[in-house]
C-alpha cells in the first residue's frame, strides 16, 4: 500500500499517542501490524520514521518501545 504524506503523518500521530497513553508499551512488529491493521510496507515505513526521530527504540527482544522508557 502506498500512502500519501498526510496519511503517514496521521498514522505517526496515532502511534505516538498510543505509546504516550500506555507507559511501558513494548510491541513486536507483528503486534503493531495487527493492532493498527497495517501492511508490511506501511509498518516498516512508520517504524523507520519513529526510530529515526528517536521516539521509539528497538529492544534486544525485537520489540518497539519509547526511547525514554526504562525497560
Amino acid at each position: 500500500m502506498l500512502l500519501h504524506d498526510a496519511t503517514l503523518k496521521d498514522w505517526l500521530r496515532i502511534i505516538r499517542a498510543e505509546y504516550l497513553e500506555v507507559p511501558g508499551l513494548h510491541l513486536t512488529k507483528a503486534q503493531i501490524r495487527r493492532l493498527w491493521g497495517l501492511d508490511v510496507e506501511t509498518c516498516d515505513r512508520l517504524l523507520d520514521a519513529l526510530l529515526e526521530s528517536r521516539f521509539l527504540r528497538r529492544t534486544k527482544t525485537d520489540r518497539y518501545a519509547r526511547r525514554d522508557s526504562d525497560s
